[in-house]
């Protein structure tokens, strides 16, 4: 038994230490009323205390984090759905922890895409909304989305 202790320390530690150096690096970005937040890479630079960060400028990528409390969340029904022109393959997520989709597909390079995406806040719904140009990588755009939370103490 002790001879598997020793490894699985190690991974532990290894583990640990790759999960500081990823997310840490991000920095949060609070909505207006410090109750939502949202992570975005070094790179980005808040907008002000608009709740928001950009990529270079507004026009390459831009994502805001918004809270509304008092609103109870839940995932969207199929009429609402519908209503809203969300299409399957572009609805990844329709939870009780999580709605995350895509809302406008990019036609051209100067065309941005759109990412909207909410969750269970304090005493409300957290929102964001990601608007980027195609050549911002998907990947990025994603951990943002999914960074999505209770704004930490």
């Amino acid at each position: 038994m002790r001879e598997y202790t020793v490894p699985a320390l190690i991974l532990l530690c290894l583990a640990t230490a790759a999960a500081q150096t990823g997310p840490q690096a991000w920095k949060p970005i609070k909505d207006s009323k410090n109750i939502c937040q949202i992570l975005v890479p070094p790179d980005w630079s808040p907008l002000g205390d608009a709740g928001a960060a950009v990529l270079r400028d507004t026009t390459t990528a831009l994502a805001a984090v918004t809270s509304q409390p008092g609103q109870t969340f839940k995932p969207l029904s199929e009429a609402l759905l519908k209503s809203l022109d969300i299409r399957k393959d572009k609805l990844f997520e329709n939870s009780s922890k999580r709605i995350f989709y895509q809302d406008k597909t990019s036609r051209n390079a100067d065309d941005p895409h759109g990412y909207s995406t909410s969750v269970p806040g304090k005493d409300g719904t957290c929102s964001c909304h990601i608007i980027f140009l195609p050549n911002v990588p998907e990947d990025v755009v994603r951990k943002i989305a999914l960074s999505l939370g209770p704004a930490s103490e």
